[in-house]
């Protein structure tokens, strides 16, 4: 299996990619604010390289439940100096988290390969055109509503043949603007429209995603599931966190999003240091 982000490529097999969170906000729930100055962000987007992060997540727009819009032009003031330094600075593909095409635009003039999108739900595919043009990977969620709205009455009959039955739609939609196979990674969302009952039934049927060979990424980093399920703020959230990234890569995740890089790297290659000796 192939992905593709612009310049980059990476084949799976292989030992599972560690993505490193840069949030450029001052509202994220877990970092907001540590490194809304440019090179604050930099140096962190630096270390997390350094720690061993085959990608770096950069995101100036919270979308932490009921979390408001930002303005374009306020997104694009955050991300854009980030993604500027870092290109220059970093041999590892550049992410930027928006669901603005134009955001996704300037991000990818500025040196970035591949888009984040929480909003794949959407309907207009103005965003999917502009990935297609780019050759640029692009990570599928799934979110049932927005941020603003997401967590109010999440409900599903069976959550996981519905998000199943997401990633197929939108494969077929995005192929439809051009977006190479190749090109996309599917992300179930974990806390994004979503009960504790409805995270936990998808992170435990992670397999049953992987079937249409795609890579999957993993984004449950101190996340609010952890808090309400085990009472951890979330400060104290890293060896849940590290539960998840584990019990992932068994299941076939080949990405995993996180805050902690040093750590989740650890975790995640002993596991497929004993994975790999299964008999």
């Amino acid at each position: 299996m192939l992905l593709r982000a612009r310049q980059f490529e990476f084949t799976f097999p292989r030992p599972a990619l560690i993505m490193g969170i840069v949030n450029v906000t001052p509202d994220s729930f877990s970092d907001g604010g540590k490194f809304l100055d440019p090179d604050a962000a930099m140096a962190h987007g630096l270390k997390l390289v350094e720690q061993g992060a085959n990608l770096l997540d950069i995101g100036g727009e919270s979308t932490r439940p009921r979390s408001e819009p930002v303005a374009e032009a306020e997104e694009l003031r955050r991300v854009l100096p980030v993604i500027e330094r870092l290109a220059g600075r970093v041999k590892v593909p550049l992410s930027i988290d928006t669901m603005k095409p134009g955001v996704a635009r300037a991000a990818l003039a500025a040196g970035a390969s591949l888009v984040n999108d929480v909003a794949a739900n959407r309907e207009d595919d103005a965003l999917w055109r502009i990935v297609a043009e780019a050759g640029a990977g692009y990570v599928c969620m799934h979110m049932q509503g927005t941020p603003r709205t997401m967590q109010n009455h999440p409900s599903y009959s069976d959550v996981v043949r519905e998000v199943n039955g997401f990633f197929f739609d939108r494969l077929k939609r995005l192929n439809g603007c051009g977006v190479g196979r190749d090109q996309i990674i599917f992300d179930v969302g974990i806390g994004f429209g979503k009960t504790v009952e409805h995270n936990l039934q998808l992170l435990g049927a992670l397999r049953s995603f992987t079937k249409m060979e795609r890579p999957l990424m993993l984004g449950v980093s101190r996340k609010s599931l952890i808090g309400a399920l085990l009472g951890a703020e979330s400060a104290a959230r890293l060896p849940a966190s590290l539960a998840c990234a584990t019990l992932a890569v068994e299941a076939g995740v080949q990405i995993i999003r996180t805050h902690d890089v040093a750590e989740t790297l650890l975790a995640v290659r002993m596991a497929e240091a004993v994975l790999a000796r299964r008999t």
